[in-house]
């Protein structure tokens, strides 16, 4: 009963302080004591007991009292720490004021004119004036975040005269998880874990004044919170770094791996993860090294959390890292014979954020993961989500991070090479089974989504097909399914309505043809199931090198294909109807890519970024391209090199600048003949058309003279074949490289946000606010 009577005095509490219009004295210590006394004892109650409509209200009548509410609250975690927090009252109070900001801060950081309010110093402060609110929150909650027997513990003897100052303490002694820079893996407890995950969490809902501001600002807006808690100035900061980044990459959550252990047992360590990884991919996500503080012309204190994670560099650290980081991204795809008998952790996109970050501020740890196969075990649960996420409108976000993160892998020609590795099925994917390597597995998933995505991933085609041009250099052999899912592809690209209904739809083509001439020019020996589909499929280039360009001929298209209702792109491209893709079977034990569930909560964001705007051509390295280049024996001596351009500027990019110039109105966009002239002579089919022309007789001649219907003759035949010193001279392999851009960071922003907005909903610390870089829906 004794706990119903302590929530009822802390409802009274918040009725009295809502009701009374007039400024209530800060000297009332009894009556602000109400707050923090031992009267609630979790979250969900403070939650519960202040409703976010009397807060609002209380911030419109009578904002006196709330800025005493918020001074006191933060005073009273001030002097806790002053007296080292040792009583169990005193951690009690402690964390009953977090709770209690982290239910109050959205209200008020909603509100711009209250963000000044953060950054005045506090009325009591006597000697040293000059500390905004803000500051001595975020070290109030640093130092309770190291304080021996309440969040870490204790190494001292027990007693009173051991007593540490909490001021003075030296709290890298303290870093909670053994890992990168601490050898120690210090004992848990699970009241310890409870508590750091309550501040954490006071934490983020400080940093998240970011959502309050429009998508235009937010990209310039300088979160003050964040820049103080990575800078210098807070003495806490590595050890801090170092806790949550060893955190999340220790955790275990299968543990000793007995069954159903997690139903019996409450894991304290989950939510500290979940909350310790947003943490800090928010902190990472704020740069200031070319920043301009907003006030004055100075340059902004260095982001210590990104100078850190920079400067890692020991590759047991970086071991330790990615080791973390793929057992929490296989977690979710693990079978296990008792179902559900093991725990599956869902934090897989804020995992993929963190690893976008350390790949993208720390390149040694990038070519550390592509040195092995170890980036498959980051390849694969990529795949598992973008596969399974193709027909869900409420995951196009996890779809694009997903796939950014695959474009920034691909410029490497190590990555290239690794997915000549055999591929076990180990997950049940709803994908054609087939035997070959890891680069089948990437365009069986590409072509399911293309073919199969929700309409939203269409802004995506160009990433894929890019990803898939990096890497054809070096893929050494396709199967036959891959095979034939590329032509599909080209197929389907390739017909005459679809190039003509958009500005930029000739650029997939130019992207296939592309992948097509690096395969034959540098792996050809090993690729004969390509070769051998390319001559079956022979119609498709012929008809694309005859495409029609007359006006009438392109209005005729078009017509056509608004009689058929396929005007919209969405319905744009052709399902395959080949015989070989209509009985094809999927794995055994998955499940189709489902739509969202109607009422899913949703968070919008901004457009896709231009392939253009994202990456930067460059010769792939010179001594590769040795390595790689067929021996050619001398032939007749001259340079058949028709698509080999003055400068190394591809066919695509000069269409992708054509189209950007006739796309600028894309809504009044009509075809005009000399466009599909003007791209329609740049096709780089040479190469293709040469193969066709030396093979498809040889191939005719074998099935006459041997009666041949059989596939694997001809196969044989193609594989012992050559085509040295009958092709085109190779042209120079370009690589397209992510270039870090103002587009992508906004995105990546918008995205972290939603997915922490969306996640963090026991307490639901932001809904029902203001919130202004996105909007949520519903499906």
């Amino acid at each position: 009963m004794g706990n119903a009577d302590t929530k009822l005095n802390f409802r009274k509490a918040v009725i009295q302080l809502t009701s009374k219009t007039q400024p209530i004295e800060a000297t009332d210590e009894s009556f602000w004591d109400q707050f923090w006394s031992e009267s609630v004892t979790n979250v969900q109650d403070v939650f519960a007991l202040a409703p976010g409509a009397e807060i609002r209200a209380l911030r419109e009548e009578s904002p006196n009292n709330l800025a005493t509410l918020v001074y006191k609250a933060v005073e009273k975690m001030v002097k806790i720490v002053d007296s080292s927090c040792r009583t169990q009252r005193e951690q009690q109070t402690a964390l009953n004021c977090a709770r209690l900001l982290t239910r109050v801060l959205p209200y008020m950081l909603e509100e711009p004119e209250w963000h000044s309010f953060f950054w005045s110093s506090l009325p009591a402060a006597g000697e040293n004036e000059s500390v905004p609110l803000a500051q001595s929150l975020i070290n109030a909650i640093c130092d309770l975040l190291f304080c021996p027997d309440f969040t870490v513990v204790s190494t001292k003897r027990s007693g009173p005269e051991r007593a540490e100052e909490l001021s003075s303490l030296d709290s890298c002694e303290y870093i909670w998880a053994g890992g990168v820079g601490f050898a120690r893996s210090p004992p848990r407890c699970a009241q310890h874990e409870a508590a750091r995950t309550e501040l954490l969490r006071l934490l983020l809902t400080c940093f998240s004044e970011s959502i309050y501001k429009p998508a235009a600002q937010a990209a310039s807006h300088h979160n003050k919170w964040i820049a103080y808690l990575t800078s210098p100035e807070n003495r806490h900061a590595l050890p801090l770094f170092t806790s949550l980044l060893n955190t999340v990459c220790s955790y275990d959550p299968v543990g000793l791996g007995l069954p159903y252990n997690h139903l019996l047992f409450a894991d304290t360590v989950e939510p500290l993860v979940e909350v310790a990884l947003q943490v800090l991919i928010v902190t990472l996500d704020h740069d200031t090294s070319n920043a301009v503080s907003e006030d004055t012309d100075e340059r902004l204190p260095d982001n210590l959390f990104i100078n850190y994670l920079s400067r890692i560099h020991r590759d047991e650290d970086f071991q330790f890292a990615l080791r973390g980081v793929t057992r929490l991204l296989n977690n979710p795809l693990q079978q296990t014979y008792l179902p559900n008998s093991s725990k599956k952790v869902a934090l897989h996109q804020e995992l993929l954020v963190l690893f976008w970050k350390c790949c993208d501020y720390n390149k040694k740890f990038m070519y550390y993961v592509l040195k092995s196969s170890d980036v498959l075990e980051v390849l694969v649960p990529i795949l598992y989500h973008l596969n399974d996420s193709r027909a869900d409108q409420s995951r196009v976000g996890l779809m694009h991070i997903g796939v950014f993160i695959l474009l920034l892998l691909s410029g490497e020609r190590n990555f290239g090479v690794r997915l000549n590795k055999p591929y076990t099925a180990t997950v049940p994917m709803d994908i054609p089974v087939f035997t070959g390597t890891h680069a089948d597995l990437l365009v069986v998933v590409f072509h399911k989504i293309v073919t199969t995505g929700h309409q939203r991933l269409q802004p995506l085609f160009d990433c894929l097909l890019t990803i898939l041009v990096n890497v054809s250099p070096y893929l050494k052999t396709l199967s036959m399914v891959a095979s034939t899912k590329l032509l599909h592809l080209l197929e389907a690209f390739s017909t005459p309505w679809f190039l003509f209904s958009k500005p930029n739809h000739h650029q997939l083509v130019f992207f296939l043809l592309e992948m097509f001439n690096n395969m034959i020019q540098y792996q050809f020996d090993g690729n004969s199931n390509l070769v051998y589909t390319i001559i079956r499929k022979r119609a498709v280039f012929h008809n694309l090198a005859n495409l029609p360009h007359e006006h009438a001929a392109i209005a005729r298209s078009l017509a056509a294909a608004k009689g058929k209702g396929l005007h919209n792109t969405a319905k744009a491209l052709p399902r395959s109807r080949s015989a070989e893709s209509v009985a094809e079977a999927a794995m055994e034990g998955s499940r189709p890519a489902q739509p969202a569930e109607p009422g899913t909560l949703n968070a919008t964001l901004p457009d896709t970024p231009a392939i253009a705007t994202m990456t930067e051509s460059e010769s792939a390295h010179p001594p590769a391209r040795e390595q790689l280049l067929p021996r050619r024996s001398g032939g007749d001596g001259e340079d058949r090199s028709p698509e080999r351009r003055q400068d190394d500027e591809p066919a695509h990019s000069i269409a992708h600048k054509e189209s950007l110039q006739v796309g600028s109105e894309a809504d009044e966009w009509r075809p005009s003949g000399e466009w599909v002239s003007a791209w329609r002579a740049r096709l780089p089919l040479q190469t293709i058309m040469r193969l066709l022309q030396v093979l498809v007789p040889q191939v005719e001649k074998i099935c006459i003279d041997k009666g041949l219907t059989d596939e694997s003759e001809i196969l044989r035949f193609l594989q012992h074949g050559t085509l040295v010193g009958l092709l085109p001279v190779p042209h120079p392999i370009l690589i397209r490289k992510y270039q870090a851009n103002a587009n992508t960071a906004a995105w990546f922003r918008t995205y972290m946000w939603g997915v922490i907005y969306l996640r963090n909903v026991d307490p639901p610390i932001w809904y029902d606010t203001d919130v202004k870089l996105f909007e949520i829906q519903r499906v």
